[in-house]
């Protein structure tokens, strides 16, 4: 129990630490270093997608044969589907973050605020979600080893790092205190453990169905990485360190993934 009680903390501790950077940094986290961090993240969560999740769906599923991947292809589907909704109804966090401010700067500064942490706050369930689902299939004997699930969570977590400091720099530099900026960007990820807790509490009834909510988790993450994290690590085509931590990312979970599992 004490694995899975830190593991669904990770996620949570990420953007924690991400967010605690307004207490130590001036402006901003250093460009390269946040590069790197993206890269690193995508890495670890496109290997996830695949060994940590894609593959355990298709294994749960071999009963059906030759479509034992039928599973594994609709769930990843419907979690690409899903956040692609998400994206359209809810604005990008770095969309938000850049946003100029208008006149009715007060207005403006409150809106701002809501919007970053309302964004990031549902971009966040998804993923608290997939490591419930992979501490369940863990817990329950399935085909999810202990360093699958943490593995996944340390993942999610390196992601979340400058997510928090994304939300709690921009509001600092708007003239709110550090504590207040931290406790926004804070309060952003507690969403995670507690999806993550709603998920394992239900497994009586998600059991029958995790070949699809591990896939669905797989097509999420994946979607995230395309979406978000590798379009704000390459751009203005400065691609050489997000390409390295990318390349860093993946082989440490492939390891993690062979070694361990």
């Amino acid at each position: 129990m004490s694995i899975t009680f830190w593991g669904l903390l990770i996620p949570f501790f990420g953007t924690v630490f991400g967010a605690g950077c307004v207490f130590f940094l001036k402006r901003e986290m250093n460009d390269s270093v946040q590069r790197a961090l993206l890269g690193f993240a995508a890495g670890v969560m496109v290997a996830a997608s695949v060994w940590s999740l894609l593959i355990p769906a298709m294994n749960m599923s071999d009963s059906l044969g030759r479509l034992a991947f039928l599973p594994a292809l609709v769930g990843f589907g419907l979690g690409v589907a899903f956040l692609f909704l998400l994206d359209k109804i809810t604005p990008h966090l770095h969309a938000i973050a850049e946003k100029p401010e208008g006149p009715k700067s007060s207005i403006n500064k409150i809106s701002r605020t809501m919007m970053l942490v309302f964004a990031v706050t549902l971009h966040n369930i998804p993923e608290g979600m997939a490591v419930g689902v992979v501490f369940a299939s863990f817990l329950n004997g399935g085909a999810i080893s202990s360093a699958d699930a943490i593995a996944l969570s340390l993942g999610i977590a390196i992601q979340n790092f400058p997510e928090g400091a994304i939300i709690s720099m921009p509001l600092r530099s708007e003239g709110n205190s550090k504590l207040r900026s931290f406790l926004y960007g804070t309060l952003s990820g507690a969403v995670e453990p507690v999806a993550a807790v709603l998920t394992i509490l239900l497994t009586s009834l998600v059991l029958p169905f995790l070949p699809y909510l591990l896939s669905f988790a797989a097509g999420a993450m994946v979607y995230v990485v395309i979406e978000e994290l590798l379009p704000e690590a390459t751009r203005e085509e400065k691609t050489d360190i997000c390409t390295i931590g990318f390349a860093l990312g993946f082989a440490l979970m492939m390891v993690l993934d062979v070694a361990l599992g």
